[in-house]
């Protein structure tokens, strides 16, 4: 059975070198219900396909080409993003948060909440914060200023 759904998905691609390794995987595939097997595929596995294979689908039965990215960064969207991660922070006042707050003179925070505050700014804007330079982040605006040297961002 789920060697008959495998063949199907590949076929519905039509990519001759999948029909090849399809028999090879048939084995380790895990079995599949039958109501799963004669369940439709889903929109999100049709659009993974599609993504696959690097297009869209249109209404009209068109493929084309998706491109994105990222709206560009500012000085204003870095601010809010960094306001915004420190507002969700559990142990920050959001009354008190300013952006020239020191986080342990002003708002009561200690060396580990600093880290977790680094690590929350890392995984926001994508890129790691080497320890030797977390350690100089204190407040808000010097987190800003660090986003945007690092991110070239000077407006």
């Amino acid at each position: 059975m789920a060697s008959r759904v495998l063949h199907q998905c590949v076929r519905s691609l039509g990519r001759p070198s999948l029909r090849l390794l399809s028999t090879n995987l048939a084995v380790r595939v895990a079995p599949v219900s039958a109501a799963a097997a004669l369940r439709p595929l889903s929109f999100t596995a049709a659009s993974r396909k599609t993504r696959w294979l690097g297009q869209s689908s249109i209404s009209s039965g068109v493929l084309c080409r998706q491109y994105s990215d990222l709206p560009p960064l500012t000085l204003d969207t870095i601010k809010d993003r960094v306001m915004y991660v420190l507002k969700l922070y559990d142990k920050i006042n959001p009354e008190k948060l300013q952006t020239s707050s020191h986080f342990m003179k002003d708002l009561g925070l200690d060396s580990l909440d600093q880290v977790e505050i680094i690590m929350a700014m890392e995984d926001e804007f994508g890129f790691e914060i080497p320890d030797a330079e977390a350690e100089k982040l204190m407040t808000p605006s010097e987190i800003v200023n660090y986003i945007a040297d690092k991110k070239d961002v000077y407006e």
